[in-house]
C-alpha cells in the first residue's frame, strides 16, 4: 500500500529524470495519481550582433516541441508499467524553474515531488545552479531526489 496519492514528476529528458521517473512509478504502484510535468524556459533575444541572425520565434518553438515529446514519452512510459499520467508542458514565464515546480505541486495538491538531482557540488554546482536543490528550499510536500548513479 502507498502512502502517497498524488504524485508530482518534473522531467526534462535527462536520465537522471527517467530514473525519478521510474522511482515515481514504482512508489504509485498502480495505486497513486501521476502528474508529469515539463517546464518550458523562457529563452531571451540576446541584443548582440552577433546573434541578429537568430530566430528566437523558431527557437522557442523547438524547444516547445521538445518538452511535448519528452512527456510523450514519459506518459508511455507510464502507460507500458500498466498505468496512466497526466502530462503538463508549463512555461516558466519569467519565474524560476523550481518556482513553477512548486507552485504547480502545491495547485495540484501533490502528496510527494519525486525528481532528479545531479548531485553537483562545489564550482558547478554554483555556476550551473541546482532545480532540485530550489524545490528543496522552498517546496510544502515531501521531495523524494533521485541521484544520477
Amino acid at each position: 500500500m502507498t502512502i502517497y496519492q498524488r504524485i508530482l514528476v518534473p522531467i526534462d529528458g535527462s536520465v537522471t529524470s527517467e530514473r525519478a521517473l521510474q522511482e515515481a512509478i514504482r512508489l504509485a504502484d498502480g495505486k497513486a495519481q501521476l502528474r508529469l510535468i515539463y517546464v518550458l524556459e523562457e529563452i531571451f533575444p540576446l541584443d548582440t550582433e552577433g546573434y541578429a541572425f537568430i530566430d528566437y520565434a523558431t527557437l522557442q518553438e523547438a524547444v516547445r516541441h521538445t518538452g511535448e515529446r519528452t512527456l510523450a514519452q514519459a506518459t508511455e512510459k507510464v502507460r507500458q508499467s500498466g498505468m496512466t499520467a497526466e502530462a503538463a508542458l508549463l512555461e516558466a514565464s519569467g519565474e524560476r524553474i523550481a518556482s513553477v515546480i512548486k507552485d504547480d505541486a502545491l495547485h495540484w495538491q501533490a502528496d510527494l515531488i519525486v525528481i532528479g538531482t545531479h548531485g553537483r557540488s562545489g564550482l558547478s554546482r554554483l555556476l550551473l545552479g541546482s532545480v532540485a536543490e530550489g524545490v528543496v528550499r522552498g517546496a510544502s510536500v515531501p521531495i523524494l531526489l533521485v541521484r544520477a548513479e
